[in-house]
């Protein structure tokens, strides 16, 4: 509801013919959120106020009917006020916090419930069915993050007397408190269960056909000891199937399938299905068959449906030419968005047979045409009244009938019927036409004053409209003002669910009020039973419309009638099912008796069937040190002579009795990492059943890098190590993204290898998942036809700091590449320094190509970066400072006999030096050589190193990949991008 200022805020005491403003605050301008009522005392009402900032909430509370307010500053914010049911001065607050308050005062003082509360599923208690009337039952999120169905009283709602009336975790969002029954959900393992507790009873499995496999339920009703429920099968996308219970709430049998349905906004299903108010027993609904939508009525809560008869005139008195079976009458049964006008079909409980809908005549619903049809014997006989869809109010117990079109154009105009639709007259309620927001009938039903609220224009503020039909009575009605009706079904049948029941009407030559006194109800009388007073058990079903006997009902292909309960215990009698039972709520006596019970029947010593093992919690994944809980079940077969064998896979082993009949878990705790089988072997004189679970102990993963060599060429295989802490061998399970891909490669091992065939910047991603715990990580990689590559060393100082972590090598690698980058003035960008993990402590320095320029081809013969970055390490320019001042040297590495170490004599570096001008010149002159033969090739060179060993990574440095150097010389060899050219260079 949208804000509302305090001068929009009115109030009347003579049926709207005055009003007077109210004033909450003298001076103070008032933000009105909302407003509720008592339910059982309409003189009490709470308003919730905002400050103009919102930084602040208050209520203003009022005994007699908004005349005067007491305002009451609150430290919360009130999402949504629950008045207690029966004690007008109890109230529940739901906050935007997700917390429950609760007032025993109207609102005076509040005190915190509970928190982590779900909104719209809490309850108060349900008078006659539960024992404490100041009881609370809610759905909250305990500590772990799952949601809880727990109880509590308003006057202690403490952890001691918190109570969890089951001890599992529910699903979100799933709990139900309506009449005698709660309902709620548990999905595990992708499968979701249905639990119901029927007058506060334990929860049991509400048990659907087999194969039902429902996608959702919603529940239709629940009134009269029994369920109806609304299921989307398997197979269902924009239907579901109607089911009915028996009183527990836990056998449930088909009624109707197909039911059309649609979604609404915040994923709210809606079911075409309508519970006809003011005789019990009777629902509309609209099964959509081969994209055909066709409205159907059942008298008996669905035991059977007819199609609704069309009329043979229209209102204009010609005939509609509409005919069963090809052509019926079918209604729009949606719900209005605006709580102030009808819907598409009205019915009230005090105007028992009065039906009035929208709709149309034909073989099949259409959704544009809307039609108005009304019926006074409860749809036996329907009538058109109108063209178009109006908004009915009904007045005096239905004594009076007001519609007004839906339309979007101004009005002025209301029709009023007061024989039950027979006859319409037209009234002007204003002199000036409004648009209608709504209707409004004063309390009770006996009310004659109705208002009409709408706006001249859409600027405009409210105009309300009084209608007063008081005056056009003369005087109450006595008995001779009423006649009788009976209610039978469209076979003319009078005895619907076991009696006759016949209701009294007024005259339509009578023009008078019911008034307050008026009952609907005249007579009834208990019939025999018959066929039709029974529907099929579960697990039976009725015979297809095509045979003869319709009546019969045959069991499932899944159900043996003659098999035990699952709760039937040795010693113990059961009574196995003849396919029927009577419809619940119906009260016929003698006659047929279609659940004539066979002879008791001793419950055998059964095998265990069903035995299941889990994690109380569902989970398979546990922390060394934890504690576990294993819950053991068993879904059929003797429970009290069986005994279970408990194997938990780390040599603890047990024998138990009674383990599946107490519903104790078993606690232990694993130690040690690692995956554990746990059996469980039930045995008796029947038979024996096992069920395994296997369980990973491990620890969360702390940390995760993707260490990988920055630089790649094209088609050259690379390594994909991901260096994971703590490492969890044969545990953890890695997910690898390569590129753009969106099917990740999944491997048990560390490490990858690839090869990339186009150039470019590729990112590679790596997730490892270890039971609950996931790491991610992420690298760019370069994939390039020509780079170079130059070994590198340290002094061996540098080994004894080494704690081989790759933070710790991407940290000393920036330090290099930033000290070469400096004393050459070659770019930073251009240069990265990887170190490889292990010992002794060795890196390789990326030389990457500068970016082409447009005047002219870039070749490493003018290129000086080579030398100026040898020129600096030979005259050891290259150095860092270590923790206590050690200074570390960075060098040339021989690839020829390994990481040399520094400090040789000077003779050596001047052998190297010149081996290495004389090199280049060598090249030069078979480059000239080549570039003659092979005219338009250009040619780059190449560094090269040799694959190194690795001691702690798997990482492999392959020699197409880094271009490994050959022979025993130090420094820089030339290589062609070529595979011909280093063919020609190296042979």
């Amino acid at each position: 509801m949208g804000k509302v200022l305090e001068s929009s805020l009115w109030r009347s005491s003579d049926f709207g013919t005055s009003y007077t403003k109210l004033t909450l605050q003298p001076g103070v301008t008032t933000v009105i959120d909302n407003f509720y009522i008592c339910p059982t005392n309409k003189r009490k009402v709470i308003l919730v106020s905002s400050s103009l900032s919102d930084r602040d909430q208050s209520l203003f509370l009022s005994a007699d009917e908004g005349a005067t307010f007491q305002k009451q500053p609150i430290p919360f914010f009130v999402d949504t006020l629950i008045f207690h049911p029966k004690e007008e001065d109890k109230v529940l607050a739901y906050t935007k916090e997700s917390k429950l308050y609760v007032s025993s005062d109207l609102g005076k003082k509040w005190t915190l419930l509970q928190e982590r509360v779900t909104k719209d599923h809490v309850f108060w208690a349900v008078s006659g069915v539960d024992a404490d009337p100041d009881l609370v039952h809610m759905e909250a999120q305990d500590l772990g993050g799952g949601f809880r169905y727990i109880t509590c009283p308003i006057h202690n709602c403490s952890e001691k007397l918190l109570v969890a009336p089951f001890a599992g975790p529910i699903d979100h969002g799933s709990l139900t408190v309506q009449d005698d029954y709660i309902f709620f959900k548990v999905t595990s393992a992708n499968r979701t269960k249905y639990y119901v507790s029927y007058r506060r009873n334990e929860f049991v499995l509400m048990k659907l056909p087999k194969y039902a496999l429902p996608k959702d339920l919603q529940i239709i009703s629940t009134d009269e000891s029994q369920v109806f429920l609304a299921v989307q099968e398997w197979y269902q996308m924009d239907t579901y199937n109607l089911y009915q219970s028996d009183p527990r709430g836990v056998h449930y049998a088909l009624v109707l399938q197909d039911v059309r349905s649609s979604r609404q906004a915040e994923e709210s299903v809606l079911i075409d299905i309508l519970e006809v108010r003011g005789v019990k027993g009777v629902f509309l609904a609209n099964q959509k068959i081969d994209g055909k939508v066709m409205t159907l009525i059942t008298y008996n809560k669905g035991r059977d449906w007819d199609y609704l008869r069309p009329p043979s005139m229209d209102m204009n008195g010609k005939p509609t030419n509409c005919k069963p079976p090809d052509c019926h009458l079918h209604l729009h049964l949606r719900w209005a968005d605006n709580p102030y006008v009808s819907g598409t079909v009205h019915t009230k409980d005090t105007a028992p047979g009065l039906i009035m809908g929208a709709g149309n005549l034909g073989s099949q619903l259409v959704e544009y045409k809307e039609e108005m049809y009304i019926t006074s014997d409860c749809g036996h006989t329907w009538r058109q009244v109108f063209e178009e869809e109006h908004h009915i109010l009904y007045l005096d117990h239905g004594g009076v009938i007001v519609a007004i079109k839906d339309t979007s154009i101004p009005l002025k105009i209301l029709k009023f019927s007061v024989d039950e639709g027979l006859t319409w007259s037209t009234h002007n309620f204003t002199s000036t036409s409004v648009f209608v927001d709504g209707l409004l009938s004063e309390p009770g039903d006996e009310t004659l004053v109705m208002t009409v609220f709408g706006h001249i224009s859409f600027r405009s503020d409210w105009e309300l409209v009084k209608v007063d039909f008081r005056p056009s009575f003369s005087r109450q009605c006595g008995e001779e003002d009423y006649s009788s009706w009976d209610l039978s079904n469209l076979q003319g049948d009078r005895c619907i669910m076991g009696q006759q029941r016949s209701f009294r009407k007024r005259k339509s030559t009578s023009w008078c009020i019911k008034g307050r006194s008026f009952t609907s109800a005249l007579t009834s009388r208990v019939c025999e039973c018959q066929d039709s007073d029974f529907l099929c058990d579960y697990g039976f079903e009725r015979s297809p419309s095509s045979e003869s006997n319709t009546n019969k009902c045959s069991a499932n292909f899944w159900f043996n009638p003659l098999s035990p309960p699952d709760d039937c215990a040795l010693g113990q009698t059961y009574t196995s099912s003849l396919g029927y039972r009577k419809v619940v709520s119906n009260v016929c006596e003698g006659g047929v008796d279609l659940q004539q019970s066979p002879a008791q029947l001793q419950c055998p010593l059964t095998p265990p069937r069903g035995l299941q093992v889990s994690i109380q919690g569902e989970a398979v994944a546990v922390r060394p040190g934890e504690d576990v809980l294993f819950v053991v079940r068993q879904e059929q077969g003797d429970v009290l002579t069986t005994k279970y064998q408990v194997d938990l896979g780390d040599g603890f082993k047990a024998m138990y009795v009674n383990l599946t009949l107490t519903g104790e878990p078993i606690q232990h705790r694993y130690e040690s990492p690692g995956i554990y089988r746990v059996s469980v072997r039930a045995e008796n004189m029947a038979g024996h059943d096992e069920a395994v679970l296997f369980v990973q102990v491990n620890s969360p993963l702390q940390a995760l890098y993707l260490e990988v060599v920055p630089v790649i060429g094209i088609n050259q295989e690379v390594n994909l190590t991901a260096v994971l802490l703590p490492l969890n061998p044969n545990l953890t399970v890695f997910y690898w993204w390569i590129g753009h891909s969106l099917q990740p490669l999944l491997s048990l091992d560390n490490s990858v290898t690839t090869r990339f065939s186009d150039t470019g910047d590729v990112r590679v991603t790596v997730q490892a998942a270890c039971g609950n715990s996931v790491l991610q990580d992420s690298r760019v990689l370069r994939v390039l036809d020509q780079f170079q590559v130059v070994p590198l060393q340290f002094s061996k100082e540098l080994d004894a700091y080494n704690p081989n972590t790759p933070e710790w090598r991407e940290d000393v690698g920036l330090v290099v590449t930033r000290l070469l980058s400096k004393e050459t003035s070659v770019p930073q960008e251009l240069l990265v320094t990887v170190l490889k993990p292990g010992l002794p402590t060795l890196a390789d320095l990326y030389v990457l190509l500068p970016p082409p320029r447009p005047t002219r081809k870039r070749s490493l013969s003018s290129d000086k970066r080579l030398a100026a970055i040898q020129q600096v390490l030979n005259a050891q320019k290259i150095s860092f400072l270590l923790r206590g001042g050690v200074r570390v040297l960075v060098a040339l590495r021989d690839t020829g006999t390994g990481a040399e170490q520094l400090g040789g004599g000077g003779g050596y570096w001047a052998v190297v030096v010149l081996f290495v001008i004389g090199l280049f010149a060598a090249g030069a002159f078979i480059l000239y050589n080549f570039i003659r033969k092979r005219p338009g090739r250009t040619v780059y060179a190449q560094m090269h190193n040799e694959k190194e060993q690795e001691m702690t990574s798997p990482v492999s440095h392959s020699e197409d990949v880094q271009g490994a150097a050959q022979g025993n010389h130090s420094g820089v060899v030339l290589s062609i991008n070529s595979r011909e050219m280093h063919s020609y260079l190296v042979s």
